[in-house]
């Protein structure tokens, strides 16, 4: 079960578990049935008989709109491989509404597409001051999104209970303080 505010989805393997649920939560609370999940706070969810398909495709095309590139050439990366951002790389943004606008908006965006999280979570730490080359930074994740708008995340109907853990630091990777930037991840579940 899943609960957003006054949103809920209900899912799991026994059809009759699943009613017995719902009428239980019915006894207690007013709720209505809109069927099969195909959409829940902007996440398009396509069923098939492997498994389930997240996308944010509609996400992607307005925030595209938002940033006037809808016909944006697409990248293969959502960040240079060799890029170092820095507080003072570039010259600071006169206005920095549509730069914290558009990363916050990339960080809702960055929950079902695990790839641009990186490059997300970097953006994220010039929202007091942005500059020019972390404007540029944004609109490289944005072309690169413009090309992979159809990407998500898949959950198999068949998976194997394995648990697989990453994790990796940059060692004092921050130019600007010399801090390390680390993350971990845990799957539960087959990599395909």
């Amino acid at each position: 079960m899943l609960v957003y505010v006054d949103d809920i989805i209900i899912t799991g393997n026994s059809t009759s578990h699943i009613s017995r649920f719902i009428t239980s939560l019915s006894t207690r609370f007013s709720l209505k049935d809109l069927g099969d999940l195909s959409f829940f706070l902007g996440i398009e969810v396509t069923r098939t008989k492997s498994g389930v398909h997240s996308t944010r495709s509609r996400y992607i095309a307005d925030l595209l709109r938002k940033a006037n590139m809808t016909n944006a050439k697409p990248v293969p990366t959502p960040m240079e491989s060799n890029s170092s951002l820095t507080l003072l790389s570039g010259t600071h943004l006169d206005d920095a509404t549509k730069y914290r606008t558009i990363v916050g908006s990339l960080q809702y965006r960055s929950l079902t597409r695990p790839d641009i999280s990186f490059s997300v979570n970097k953006l994220s730490q010039f929202m007091h001051k942005p500059t020019t080359e972390h404007w540029s930074a944004v609109k490289r994740v944005l072309r690169y999104l413009s090309g992979t708008s159809s990407q998500g995340i898949y959950l198999s109907a068949n998976n194997i209970p394995s648990l697989h853990a990453f994790t990796d630091a940059d060692w004092a990777g921050n130019k600007d303080d010399y801090t390390s930037t680390s993350g971990y991840m845990f799957i539960l579940g087959a990599i395909q």
